[in-house]
């Protein structure tokens, strides 16, 4: 049987063991002298962070019922090499800008955090890449979001936790760019599907996603204690906004797990955004709201409509779990910066302009790399899944108990 499955021995460790010898003389070169002693983040906070895009987000992919061990192995894959390469990207724009440098523990909370968008990324390829193109999909999009966000801090004076925060944006639109240079799946494909373990697995990493959030949008915020009160509200109405409308949604009346997956984290995304700014809190239990209506009425207009007249295959539903969030995130903040500043009108335009343009920057880099970056990886020099082994773990891992028949 392991005949039919392709061997990778001679690219995957190989391309690992290359970029861990770049990174390893990378760093000899680059942080070869101390930080700052104090840090502004705390361990803890790090800590979740960590735990939230390695177990959180490792789980949230496994609802393919014959996909798990990838989703969860290349994961870990990813980030750990995916964290390396960002310290390194932000190491260098240190020394090339001249910038002051940050302690170790908040460049790796930075880089934590920017591997968001990498994760949310993969979800809209689940299945269809092997990790090959992983790896490369990686290594380009940590060093093009943070391309963005020098462009953003830089051009646009962009506060640098704000356009953090174009995680989810940009991890969303360069997914759904990247996929669309690969073949969709047969509609009738059994693979594509999931079982009520692979859901409850799902279900798992959601749950981590939603307890962990508020240390996501709050790690790098100045106000931190209003941006894990704002993001917490925001988190239970799109919660209990989610719950209502599976129910008012399904012909039976009965919960649907997809809907729950996806739009009880809605709240979360929008709100990053402002979360440190919103001074009362039913403006950000509105935000939640909105979030998750969009998040499910989506699901049917983009499944239905937009992603079969664009011939793309998003698996885990990337565009309305994070991208139509983050874009209403983005819209929400721009609206909340005209009411706090609607007495200041000589430049309340030019502002608005500027907002509008890092958040118009993000989508557009997004796309144009993502959609580079599909078409070199869909070259028959990366061994490119067939279409018949999209969703399936055998193609990469190794089941012993089906070697022996058993």
């Amino acid at each position: 049987m392991s005949s039919n499955y392709p061997n990778f021995r001679n690219s995957v460790p190989w391309l690992i063991l290359f970029l861990e010898a770049v990174f390893i003389v990378l760093f000899y070169f680059l942080f070869s002298g101390d930080g700052p002693s104090r840090s502004s983040i705390s361990y803890p906070a790090f800590q979740d962070v960590n735990h939230m895009v390695i177990f959180g987000f490792g789980f949230f992919l496994t609802f393919l019922k014959r996909y798990g061990f990838s989703s969860t192995g290349f994961i870990l894959l990813i980030v750990v090499l995916g964290v390396q390469c960002s310290v390194l990207v932000e190491g260098l724009l240190v020394l090339l800008l001249q910038r002051e440098n940050e302690d170790g523990l908040k460049r790796i909370t930075k880089a934590a955090v920017s591997m968001t968008a990498v994760v949310i990324s993969t979800g809209a390829v689940l299945g269809k890449t092997n990790p090959v193109q992983l790896i490369l999909m990686t290594v380009v999009e940590i060093i093009v979001f943070h391309l963005s966000r020098w462009i953003n801090n830089t051009f646009l004076q962009v506060p640098d936790n704000i356009s953090m925060m174009h995680v989810h944006l940009f991890g969303a639109y360069f997914g759904l760019a990247v996929s669309s240079r690969f073949s969709e799946p047969s509609p009738r494909s059994e693979k594509n599907s999931s079982t009520p373990k692979s859901d409850l697995l799902s279900a798992l990493g959601t749950l981590f996603l939603w307890v962990f959030w508020t240390s996501f949008n709050s790690v790098l915020a100045v106000n931190k204690s209003k941006a894990i009160y704002n993001t917490y509200f925001a988190l239970a109405v799109s919660a209990v906004t989610a719950f209502m409308l599976s129910a008012l949604t399904t012909k039976d009346g009965k919960f649907r797990m997809t809907h729950i997956h996806s739009a009880v984290l809605a709240g979360g995304v929008t709100v990053g955004y402002a979360a440190h700014s919103i001074d009362y809190p039913w403006i950000a239990m509105i935000l939640g709201l909105l979030a998750s209506v969009i998040t499910i009425l989506g699901s049917y207009c983009l499944q239905r409509c937009l992603n079969p007249a664009l011939k793309i295959h998003d698996t885990s539903g990337v565009h309305f779990t994070f991208g139509l969030p983050g874009v209403l995130g983005a819209l929400a903040e721009v609206v909340l910066f005209i009411i706090k500043n609607w007495t200041n009108l000589p430049r309340l335009g030019y502002s608005v302009m500027i907002h509008l343009g890092a958040f118009c920057l993000t989508i557009s880099l997004a796309l144009i790399a993502g959609f580079i970056t599909g078409l070199v990886l869909s070259f028959k020099l990366f061994k490119t899944t067939p279409v018949s082994k999209y969703f399936e773990d055998q193609f990469y891992w190794e089941f012993p108990h089906l070697a022996v028949g058993f």
